[in-house]
């Protein structure tokens, strides 16, 4: 996924509600990224154009090698059926309540015309470790395990890329846990890229990379990777960065604004391996006074 100072404006009764404003975003083939902001940083919008079902008011935005403001309706149906996987918050977007789990995988399939289907079916359940629902209906499974068929319909069809919307948000913080479990092992199984969009801040501890929007584009990230401690024991590291964007723009954490009472203005400096950043401190009269002396 690549995507470019992408802006999105909503118009309403005359008023221009900007969603997104200049967000870049890159992940690559098989990599596992959330996406996490608080409400109305833009995150949902930006799934809503990842899976074709908007379009961004300015940039560009390529998926799986498909660039998706140069498709025609028709081939943005088929993007929809063929390229993308969906796993919706409420389980009722995702299932069918009146088919079982096999059926509705069934039916994902039959509109794409997969072949294959009993098999695929029953591997995709198995893998989702729901394959004792097969023959349920929603209402006859847990919230977890509706979730889990959930995503085994998101990637019925084979999609190279899967995205999630608050795949979470009505579970309870075990059953939580086993969701984003299950999609860690599909990403890992299957290599099918996945992007988790939500305001959960325990997703992190389930990806090793996560992206934090904040006003419309990206700020920062935090990666995570497996150290080793001198006494070879082995931990978890995760380092922050903040995101550059193509003319330079960054944004620091809010954190780290609060704590040091940076506003406005900052100070810079070119060192010789670093950029320094401090906050600005107006002086009085006399303070330059003695500076010039």
């Amino acid at each position: 996924m690549r995507c470019s100072d992408l802006v999105r404006i909503f118009t309403a009764d005359g008023v221009e509600v900007q969603a997104l404003q200049g967000l870049t975003l890159s992940v690559d083939s098989g990599e596992l990224v959330a996406i996490v902001g608080a409400s109305g940083s833009g995150k949902s919008t930006l799934l809503g154009i990842l899976s074709g079902l908007d379009k961004p008011t300015a940039g560009s935005v390529t998926v799986a090698g498909r660039d998706l403001l140069a498709l025609s309706s028709r081939e943005r149906v088929d993007y929809r059926r063929r390229t993308v996987g969906f796993v919706w918050q409420q389980t009722s977007r995702n299932l069918l309540g009146y088919l079982t789990a096999r059926e509705n995988l069934a039916l994902a399939m039959s509109l794409a015309r997969t072949p294959d289907r009993e098999r695929r079916s029953a591997d995709l359940l198995e893998l989702l470790e729901v394959a004792h629902c097969a023959d349920r209906t929603p209402s006859e499974m847990s919230g977890g395990e509706q979730q889990r068929v959930a995503i085994a319909v998101g990637l019925a069809n084979e999609p190279r890329v899967l995205l999630a919307d608050e795949p979470t948000g009505e579970l309870d913080e075990a059953t939580s846990a086993e969701v984003l479990e299950a999609m860690r092992g599909v990403n890992r199984e299957l290599g099918v890229t996945t992007l988790i969009v939500t305001h959960d801040p325990t997703v992190s501890d389930h990806v090793a990379r996560t992206v934090q929007i904040r006003d419309g584009r990206t700020a920062t990230e935090v990666l995570r990777r497996t150290g080793v401690t001198a006494e070879g024991d082995e931990h978890m590291v995760a380092e922050e960065y903040a995101v550059l964007d193509r003319v330079g723009r960054l944004q620091l954490p809010q954190e780290y604004l609060t704590s040091l009472g940076m506003r406005e203005r900052v100070r810079l400096a070119l060192e010789s391996d670093h950029v320094g950043v401090w906050p600005h401190v107006q002086q009085t009269q006399e303070e330059a006074a003695d500076d010039e002396r």
